[in-house]
């Protein structure tokens, strides 16, 4: 398989920009020809800021990380852009673990609890596949979550661990063996999984640890490489035969074995220190379990290579200096690479805490004897570190937030106006003496319009009583809450739309997946206090709830006008006169998205299955029987993702972690 460094992207779409998304496009790339290091794109909800992104990776053709603030949203952009670029490498980098919980220690309660994850083979998969990419091809794009500021390995030993494999090449069977074994490859006779090899006679067959889709068929005659076959993992079938193939380690962690051995060294060494200065100190229990657990460690690093928890050893494996700035896959990207980051006002935040929340708990575990010190260098880039990384940098946000706002001094590039035509909602100002009899004849006039509404208060004691009084009065209401399981909340929200509901009330109804064309009325509770879901951004969000209905009206229950409320208005007072004079320029009549009720429902075969479980008795029966519901679901939701169905994929994978739950505990 022959790698291919200079690529051109290649936009694929049957549009063409449209509304202000050339102007958009113009005035980004314009600012990236004046030397612009960072610059703003205030898009709003619908108006296709993937799409202009997109344009941008294809004129300046650089590699391209996009980052987003959780797995869902990243998701969508990431089967977004891969229909985009078909020709091109569209990457997925986030968490290898469906579920994780990392290693802590409580002192006031003397609880120790240990890493709980379960690993996703197949994000794995992915996350291998875009370090391969971005070393070997100009033409990358990966989506990534904050994942990609944790250390990862010095991308200049990962390259090293690359080699290729010709027809004709001339080198005997074990040093082929010793070459897969040292990239992290493991033998396995039995089974063709990902990262591993078996050996029959002159045949040796390997499953890349960046794919289950393929394996590589190598016939040795003597010691020459006589043929290289691509087969189907799965059936064994044949698929084509090339001369040349390049075998990248299995794992995201590969040391040479001389430097190990030295790694190694340097962690005895350390510990025997830590160990003396715990013994000095009276603190015998702590030296005990610090040489206990690493010599455990080293004895696996050794035989094998590799350890449990090997990450807290990463510093001296990279061989890096106390305090110096880990690795990530940032440095993974060529000098220009170009970066985009969305949705910025909640993906800033989140890298800036990132560092602070991870030393915390870090420092305790190394003042308590269960790591060593080095271990406080496998950590997350702080923010200042992440931002030296950067080169070109665009934020993407319907709401910008001060930082971006404040590097470049305000100025930003507008894209407001949506194809389709739908207006910002109407926003209103009403007292909240007499609110929820308001709140119940707003419901009734939008009821019979075949309209939903929601309600958004400031407390779950409140939320909890008002659906309370609500459904006392007879109004078909649901709560919304975060203790809600993913298939529980799926169904309200379906039922909302089904109109089993006709309102739905929430604390915060900020969360995705709430973008529903039903829903034509918000009213929020208690608009005119001070705190984050009553903020000027936070306002401006839950406003474009219903922006996708022609209908669309907010209205604020207040007894005052706060700066937010006043901001929010006037905002979005501008961007509905934008739309307004565009519709009017170009003869539009906005009206409300159709979107089939089913896309985002699971099948109803699936919800059968799930709930057949409960009926299932004995521990292994249960394991079976939800095994089989999790490979049926994993069916739909790649389906889904392949449809470009992202909610209801983002559905179905929050649903299949819940099972995995039940499963494993």
């Amino acid at each position: 398989m022959e790698f291919k460094k200079h690529n051109q992207f290649k936009l694929v779409s049957k549009y063409q920009p449209a509304g202000d998304q050339p102007r958009a496009i113009a005035q980004l790339l314009e600012g990236i020809a004046q030397g612009k290091k960072d610059q703003v794109l205030l898009g709003a909800t619908g108006t296709g800021k993937t799409f202009t992104m997109a344009n941008i990776i294809a004129n300046q053709n650089r590699q391209t990380l996009v980052l987003a603030h959780n797995k869902t949203l990243a998701m969508q952009i990431y089967y977004e852009l891969k229909e985009f670029f078909p020709e091109n490498r569209v990457e997925y980098f986030v968490s290898n673990f469906d579920f994780f919980q990392p290693e802590a220690y409580l002192p006031s309660k003397d609880l120790y609890i240990d890493k709980d994850a379960r690993q996703n083979i197949e994000l794995d998969m992915m996350r291998l596949s875009a370090m391969n990419a971005l070393m070997t091809r100009n033409d990358t794009i990966v989506v990534a979550s904050v994942a990609s500021i944790y250390a990862a390995q010095d991308p200049a030993v990962y390259s090293k661990s690359f080699f290729e494999l010709n027809v004709g090449q001339k080198l005997s069977k074990k040093e082929l063996l010793m070459f897969f074994v040292k990239t992290g490859y493991t033998r396995n006779d039995i089974e063709n999984a990902p990262g591993t090899f078996s050996v029959k006679g002159d045949v040796i067959k390997i499953v890349p640890g960046w794919t289950a889709n393929i394996m590589f068929r190598i016939s040795m005659f003597g010691e020459e490489i006589e043929m290289i076959d691509v087969l189907d993992t799965l059936t064994g079938s044949y698929i084509d035969r090339t001369r040349t193939i390049t075998i990248f380690p299995a794992q995201a962690y590969v040391t040479p074995e001389d430097k190990l051995k030295q790694a190694c060294e340097n962690i005895r060494k350390e510990m025997v220190q830590r160990v003396n200065e715990f013994t000095e100190q009276g603190l015998l229990l702590e030296a005990q379990r610090l040489e206990q657990r690493t010599k455990y460690d080293l004895e696996s690093l050794e035989e094998f290579g590799f350890c449990s928890g090997i990450e807290n050893y990463s510093a001296q494996l990279d061989f890096r200096e106390k305090g110096q700035t880990p690795y990530s896959l940032i440095n993974y990207f060529q000098d220009n690479f170009l970066t985009i980051i969305d949705e910025s006002h909640m993906m800033i935040p989140q890298v800036r805490g990132m560092y602070n929340t991870d030393r915390s708990r870090k420092e305790t575990l190394v003042k308590y004897g269960f790591r060593l010190p080095s271990a406080l260098d496998n950590r997350p880039l702080n923010f200042e570190e992440f931002t030296n990384l950067l080169n070109t940098t665009i934020y993407t946000s319907a709401t910008p937030g001060e930082y971006e706002t404040e590097l470049t001094k305000g100025e930003v590039v507008e894209q407001i106006i949506r194809p389709t035509g739908l207006l910002d909602p109407v926003i209103e100002i009403r007292p909240s003496q007499g609110q929820i009899e308001d709140i119940i004849e707003q419901i009734s006039i939008r009821k019979q319009s075949n309209e939903r509404v929601f309600i958004t208060t400031l407390t779950i004691r409140m939320s909890e009583d008002l659906t309370s009084y609500l459904q006392e009065r007879g109004i078909k209401v649901a709560y919304l809450h975060s203790e809600l399981k993913t298939l529980e909340r799926s169904e309200i929200l379906n039922d909302l739309r089904k109109g089993v509901y006709d309102a739905v009330v929430g604390v915060n109804l900020l969360r995705e997946g709430l973008d529903l064309p039903e829903v034509s009325l918000v009213c929020i509770l208690d608009a005119d206090k001070q705190g984050f879901l009553r903020n000027t951004r936070s306002l401006i969000q839950t406003t474009g709830r219903a922006a996708r209905n022609a209908n669309g009206l907010v209205i604020f229950y207040a007894d005052s006008i706060s700066k937010a409320m006043q901001e929010t208005i006037e905002e979005t007072s501008r961007r509905r006169q934008i739309q307004h004079q565009y519709n009017l320029d170009h003869n539009i009549t906005p009206k409300t998205i159709i979107k089939s009720i089913g896309e985002t429902m699971l099948t109803e075969k699936a919800r059968q299955n799930i709930n057949e479980l409960n009926k299932v008795k004995g521990t292994k029966n249960k394991k079976l029987a939800i095994q089989k519901v999790i490979d049926g679901l994993r069916k739909e939701m790649l389906q889904a993702a392949k449809d470009l169905d992202f909610e209801t994929a983002a559905t179905l994978r929050d649903t299949i972690i819940e099972l995995e739950g039940q499963k494993n505990f």
